[in-house]
């Protein structure tokens, strides 16, 4: 299990941006989960996405920028 999951959905440009973000972040590895045909995930993070969660669960919630996931990284 990586210790980072973006939650997104298909065709979604805020999440093009957040892998953008991610990408100049340098985050290291990252799973993405798409909540689309998931009813419990849809009921979570619908009107969030995209969602930056570390593994011990504490969760970004767009917009975030590199400064935010670079501090997620190190806290």
């Amino acid at each position: 299990m990586t210790p980072f999951t973006l939650f997104q959905r298909d065709d979604c440009h805020l999440c093009d941006q957040a892998l953008d973000v991610l990408a100049a972040a340098r985050l290291p590895d990252f799973s993405s989960v798409f909540i689309d045909d998931d009813e419990v995930l849809e009921a979570r993070y619908g009107a969030r996405v995209p969602v930056l969660r570390r593994g011990d669960g504490v969760e970004l919630d767009w917009p975030f920028d590199v400064d935010g996931v670079r501090d997620l990284m190190a806290a």
